[in-house]
């Protein structure tokens, strides 16, 4: 990302710092003082409604997005029509001021007295989608006529397992990397304690542009580079790129196994044999184990209109906590304590998600390693009428126990494969924080 002095001087909203020797409260940022200007967290949404013409009234919402249709005459027909823009652009800074601000800490606190994460989760969703417009915006119209909207999380990186329910919260991100039609958006978070702001997370979005229907892509402003770092930033961007197709076309559900993970599972299946009987069927739960089938968890979620996006779906930030929420749970349930966040990477948005569907989540402990515990979370929408399926989407979260937890262990085939995923999800997480 740029440095904290570019960010700082390339919104138009940045706050005004006070004077070096000011004091101020523990928890309390100076630059989060009443009479500052700041974009607070809690009005980005309302932000993101103005650039669309979204309403908060369900009816007249509706209506907004039916009007949307007549903007499709300013789309781009290429992205060479469009001109470029900068990292700056798109460079954002807003605020969580739950140390300034107490009322705001209720919506945040959990029972353990620190921040629910789900519902950070929501922020950075919805500030991606504000980062990315903000680097498609076009002056002349009062309306974009784009449809931007989550493709999927790439990873979101913890920097330290504590945030604070009573201090305050600053994000930072700005757009990183551009394809023709997609967006890359990096986020940093970072918390005000002790006198001082300290690293929090680091987070990488991916985003798409589409007409205002949201039916077909549509193309985004070029990105111009002005410096060594940005270029290093982009090139950073394009290795993204390419290492996520290089997952996809590996994953276990298009080919098999390598043969280090072929003989793995192998030795995992003679290692719950029964010795006693010669026979493939008998098997054994070895000591300190637990059979995958015993750990998962199943929540369901009914989608009602308060939880919609300015596209008249489900919010995005909304599935992202929930199905958090369920893999701490299952996640905790298994470990029997409490355990902190590691990581959360490729969260994939392959279906949008329509209001009033019934939601059903599946968490799974797929792999065990030490203190860690891979947790995958899949959702799906039920049609009711139908009895109809559809994945929506798949969610890999990485948490650490405060001590060492039993072996997941699988029985079938598919199970398997769920362990394997688990453990390339897992060792990806371990080699990028190392």
């Amino acid at each position: 990302m740029l440095s904290p002095r570019v960010l700082r001087s390339a919104s138009s909203f940045m706050c005004r710092r006070f004077s070096t020797g000011q004091m101020c409260l523990q928890g309390k940022a100076p630059d989060m003082a009443e009479g500052n200007t700041f974009l607070l967290v809690s009005n980005v949404r309302n932000r993101l409604r103005e650039i669309v013409g979204a309403s908060t009234n369900w009816k007249d919402h509706q209506q907004a997005l039916a009007e949307r249709t007549s903007l499709s005459q300013y789309l781009a027909q290429s992205q060479e029509e469009l001109p470029a823009k900068t990292m700056k652009d798109s460079a954002i800074e807003a605020h969580l001021p739950l140390g300034t601000q107490p009322a705001l800490r209720e919506k945040y606190l959990n029972y353990h007295n620190s921040v629910r994460f789900g519902r950070i989760l929501e922020d950075l969703d919805s500030l991606a989608v504000l980062i990315c417009y903000s680097h498609t915006w076009n002056k002349e119209l009062k309306r974009s006529p784009l449809s931007i909207v989550t493709a999927l999380v790439d990873k979101i990186d913890m920097r330290k397992n504590i945030i604070y329910p009573d201090c305050d919260i600053k994000f930072t991100g700005h757009v990183t990397w551009v394809g023709k039609t997609s967006i890359e958006a990096k986020m940093h978070m970072s918390q005000y304690h002790d006198g001082a702001y300290s690293d929090v997370l680091d987070a990488t979005f991916v985003m798409v542009a589409r007409d205002p229907e949201n039916k077909r892509a549509a193309f985004i402003n070029p990105l111009t580079l002005e410096s060594p770092e940005e270029e290093a930033i982009f090139q950073q961007g394009e290795i993204n790129k390419k290492r996520r197709v290089e997952l996809s076309t590996a994953s276990l559900l298009k080919v098999a196994p390598t043969a280090e993970e072929r003989t793995l599972i192998h030795n995992l299946f003679l290692n719950t044999l029964d010795t006693r009987t010669v026979s493939f069927r008998g098997r054994i739960l070895p000591p300190n184990s637990v059979w995958m089938e015993d750990a998962k968890m199943k929540g369901l979620e009914i989608c009602h209109p308060q939880e919609r996006n300015i596209f008249n779906r489900i919010f995005g930030g909304f599935l992202m906590r929930k199905a958090y929420e369920l893999g701490w749970a299952n996640a905790c349930a298994f470990a029997g304590s409490r355990p902190t966040l590691v990581a959360v990477d490729d969260i994939v948005f392959r279906k949008p998600v329509e209001i009033g569907s019934l939601l059903l989540l599946s968490s799974q402990v797929c792999y065990t390693e030490g203190m860690h515990i891979q947790v995958r979370v899949h959702t799906e929408v039920l049609d009711p009428l139908t009895r109809q399926h559809s994945t929506t989407n798949v969610f890999h979260f990485t948490f650490r126990a405060e001590k060492d937890i039993p072996a997941v262990v699988p029985q079938s085939y598919g199970e398997s494969m769920l362990y394997l995923d688990g453990k390339r999800h897992f060792d990806e997480t371990i080699r990028s924080q190392g």
